[in-house]
């Protein structure tokens, strides 16, 4: 347990250039705290205290901000920085090394009781107000644009932004978690820009053209 929980408090000194200290980071991080507790409710929830795991989520849930089923099956050294509004559910899978901000939402999408939300990979970014919904895949590397709506499969190491979200390019893998989420390519933009260029293009031509026939008639008698 003590080994656990100074991977985690290592990972979030490496991920976050906020934190100042160890002490710091035991005391003062809600996110760590929801992982913790998160911890003891799903050890519960998988021996058949299911009312005690849920009774421990919502005080989790009260002192931290974040909401996260006991069924929720979560890897190592999860970071969830602030934290407030994050919602977890209950088939939710998620891979080692994640990083997640405020407002992440990973839910579901159907009323029967079979795997029904998200399932994330390793070393994955999700941005602040993302919404991750549905059983989904979202693939290794991948990073998710802040305030993006995932409702299909994002593959390994790709940028996704906007809603729906969409793909942008593939990234090289990455060594480190890389946290610029609120600075990514917007692929609504690009293909805005590229049409305001053939636009002009083609007043361009139309001018020319234009031109070349009033020069025409002039010269007809």
């Amino acid at each position: 347990m003590l080994n656990r929980l100074k991977q985690y408090v290592d990972s979030i000194m490496q991920r976050d250039p906020a934190a100042k200290s160890t002490l710091e980071v035991i005391l003062c991080y809600p996110g760590l705290h929801a992982i913790l507790l998160h911890r003891i409710a799903h050890a519960l929830n998988r021996n058949g205290l299911q009312l005690l795991a849920r009774l421990i989520s919502q005080f989790n849930r009260s002192l931290t901000g974040i909401e996260i089923h006991p069924g929720a099956k979560v890897g190592k050294r999860l970071f969830i920085d602030h934290g407030m509004g994050v919602v977890i559910g209950e088939t939710t899978e998620i891979g080692d090394d994640v990083t997640m901000y405020q407002n992440v939402t990973l839910g579901g999408t159907s009323m029967e009781k079979k795997k029904r939300h998200p399932t994330i990979g390793s070393n994955v970014v999700i941005g602040a107000g993302a919404k991750i919904l549905g059983n989904v895949w979202i693939g290794n590397g991948a990073k998710i644009g802040a305030g993006s709506l995932v409702i299909k499969d994002v593959p390994e190491n790709m940028i996704v932004v906007g809603i729906p979200a969409r793909e942008t390019h593939p990234e090289r893998p990455r060594a480190l978690i890389d946290l610029e989420h609120g600075d990514l390519p917007d692929p609504i933009a690009h293909v805005t820009r590229g049409l305001l260029e053939r636009i002009e293009s083609l007043e361009r031509r139309i001018q020319d053209l234009e031109g070349k026939l009033e020069n025409v008639q002039e010269r007809k008698p």
